[in-house]
C-alpha cells in the first residue's frame, strides 16, 4: 500500500520528516530581472487583460527573434520566453515594452482572466488592480520587498483565483445586499487566514497597509512569517486603519462551483471565449501563432492568459467556437477538459534547466500515455526535474523528483517530502501507472 511504503524513507532519504529543496532562488525572472537556465536566460511577464491578437503575435516574433521560441503559460497565468542572451534579453524587453501588453516588474497583482467580460462576477477586480499596480509603483511600501510576495484581487466571477496561493488575498462577494472584499493573508482559497471584509473604495489602500506589515520583516520577509511570529495581529490592525470591518459573517458566504477552464464561457453580449491549454505548460511559437491564425478565422478579437496554463480566445460566436475548438485540439492544444495531459505538471527539466537531474518535460508525454485511464483531478501527477519544485508548489497525488540516484517518488506529496522508493529513469512510466493503479484499488475499497 502507498501509505505504508511512504512511512519509510528509502536508503539514503533524510530522516526528517520534510526534505529542504536542493536551491532556493531569491529573485523571480521579469523584464528586467533575467533569470539563467540551461537554455539560456528566462523571462517572465504578467499580461494585462485582454491582448489583441496582433499583440500576442508579436509576443511570438519577439520570441522567436531574441530567445529560442519556447514560450509557457505557468500555473499563475504568467507567460515565460526562454532561450535569451544577455544581448537579446534588452532587445525583448524593448520589443513586449512597445506592445503595452505586460505589467512592469514589482509585486505581482493577480486578477480574473476575464474581468470586465465574464457576467457572473461581482466587482471588476481588474481595476482595482490596475489601481494597486500605480499605487505600488509609487513606492507606497517605503521598502524592498520578498520578489516572492504577490496579491491576488479575485472579482468573483466563474474563473475564481480559489487556487492561487498569496500573500495578501481579496475576494468579492455579496454582504447584506452590498458587494464587498473578503481579506485573507497567506494561502489559497482555502486555507489562507481570513481577517475581515473591506468596502471597494478602500481595496488598494487597504492592501497597501497589509503589504506594508510584511515590508516591515525586511527583504526575505513573507506574510506567513508575520503569522508566525506576531499572528494575526498586526495584519488586523492594518485592515482596521483603511477603514476595514474586522467583524466577518457568521457564516462564510458559499463558494460558486468554479466553471472549467478548458472549454467553452458565456461571456456579455452573448460573445464567447474559449480555454485552451497548453501541453505540460510549454508551446513553440509557432504552434500558438497557428493558434492565433485559427482564432482569427473563428472571428476571435484577442486572448488572454489564466491560470492552470491556459489561455483563453475571446470574441467566439456559437456558429465558430466548435471549428475552433478542432483547430486548437490538432495544432497540440489541449481543447477537451478530460485530456490527460491536464493532469500531469512538468518543469522543464534537463537539460533546459541546468538545475534538473531528469528531462521531466520531455518524460511526460510517455507519463500521460501510459497513467491516462487514472489521471482526473484526483489523481495529479508533478514531475521536477530537481527538488526545488518550481512547476508545482503544493502537493500532489504523485509528485516525481529528479534526483542524483534516479526518480524519487512522493505519495500525497510535494517536492519537499521523503519519498516512498527511488527508480531509475527509464522504469518510470511503469512506476507511476503501478502507483496510479493501486491508488485506484485503495479508492474502491474506501
Amino acid at each position: 500500500m502507498l501509505g505504508q511504503n511512504l512511512a519509510t524513507p528509502v536508503p539514503g532519504s533524510s530522516p526528517h520528516e520534510r526534505r529542504e529543496p536542493a536551491q532556493r532562488r531569491g529573485t523571480c525572472p521579469g523584464l528586467s530581472t533575467l533569470m539563467p537556465t540551461g537554455d539560456g536566460l528566462l523571462v517572465r511577464l504578467l499580461p494585462i487583460g485582454t491582448m489583441a491578437l496582433d499583440a500576442f503575435a508579436a509576443l511570438c516574433d519577439a520570441a522567436q527573434a531574441h530567445g529560442n521560441g519556447v514560450i509557457e503559460i505557468t500555473g499563475r497565468g504568467s507567460v515565460q520566453v526562454r532561450g535569451l542572451t544577455p544581448d537579446s534579453g534588452p532587445r525583448f524587453a524593448a520589443a513586449i515594452g512597445a506592445l503595452e501588453i505586460a505589467t512592469a516588474d514589482g509585486i505581482p497583482v493577480l486578477s480574473n482572466a476575464l474581468a470586465r467580460l465574464d457576467p457572473e462576477e461581482i466587482l471588476d477586480a481588474g481595476a482595482l488592480a490596475r489601481d494597486l499596480r500605480v499605487a505600488l509603483a509609487h513606492g507606497s511600501l517605503g521598502a524592498p520587498v520578498s520578489p516572492k510576495i504577490s496579491v491576488v484581487i479575485d472579482g468573483g466571477g466563474s474563473l475564481s483565483l480559489d487556487e492561487i496561493a498569496a500573500d495578501v488575498r481579496l475576494r468579492a462577494e455579496m454582504s447584506d445586499g452590498r458587494a464587498v472584499f473578503r481579506v485573507s493573508v497567506a494561502g489559497d482559497g482555502t486555507n489562507s487566514l481570513e481577517i475581515g471584509i473591506i468596502q471597494p473604495a478602500c481595496t488598494v489602500i487597504a492592501a497597501v497597509r497589509l503589504l506594508e506589515v510584511i515590508a516591515r520583516r525586511g527583504i526575505e520577509g513573507r506574510a506567513r512569517d508575520v503569522l508566525a511570529t506576531e499572528g494575526l495581529g498586526p495584519f488586523r490592525a492594518a485592515l482596521a486603519s483603511a477603514g476595514g470591518s474586522l467583524q466577518l459573517p457568521l457564516r462564510k458566504a458559499e463558494r460558486k462551483k468554479q466553471s472549467e477552464a478548458i472549454g467553452t464561457h458565456r461571456l456579455h453580449n452573448t460573445a464567447l471565449a474559449y480555454g485552451v491549454g497548453l501541453a505540460f505548460s510549454h508551446a513553440d511559437a509557432t504552434s500558438l501563432k497557428g493558434l492565433l491564425e485559427a482564432a482569427r478565422s473563428a472571428g476571435a478579437s484577442g486572448v488572454c492568459t489564466a491560470p492552470g496554463r491556459t489561455l483563453m480566445i475571446i470574441g467566439l460566436t456559437s456558429a465558430s467556437v466548435a471549428a475552433f475548438a478542432a483547430s486548437a485540439e490538432q495544432l497540440g492544444f489541449i481543447a477537451r477538459a478530460d485530456d490527460p495531459r491536464r493532469h500531469v505538471i512538468a518543469c522543464a527539466g534537463a537539460p533546459v534547466c541546468a538545475a534538473a537531474h531528469i528531462a521531466a518535460r520531455a518524460m511526460a508525454p510517455a507519463i500521460a500515455a501510459t497513467a491516462a485511464p487514472f489521471l482526473d483531478r484526483s489523481f495529479t501527477i508533478h514531475v521536477s526535474g530537481c527538488a526545488k519544485g518550481c512547476a508545482h508548489a503544493p502537493a500532489a497525488a504523485l509528485t516525481v523528483v529528479g534526483t542524483p540516484e534516479g526518480c524519487a517518488l512522493i505519495a500525497d506529496g510535494s517536492t519537499r517530502d521523503v519519498p516512498y522508493t527511488v527508480v531509475p529513469a527509464h522504469e518510470l512510466p511503469a512506476a507511476v501507472t503501478r502507483c496510479a493503479r493501486e491508488r485506484a484499488v485503495e479508492s474502491d475499497h474506501v
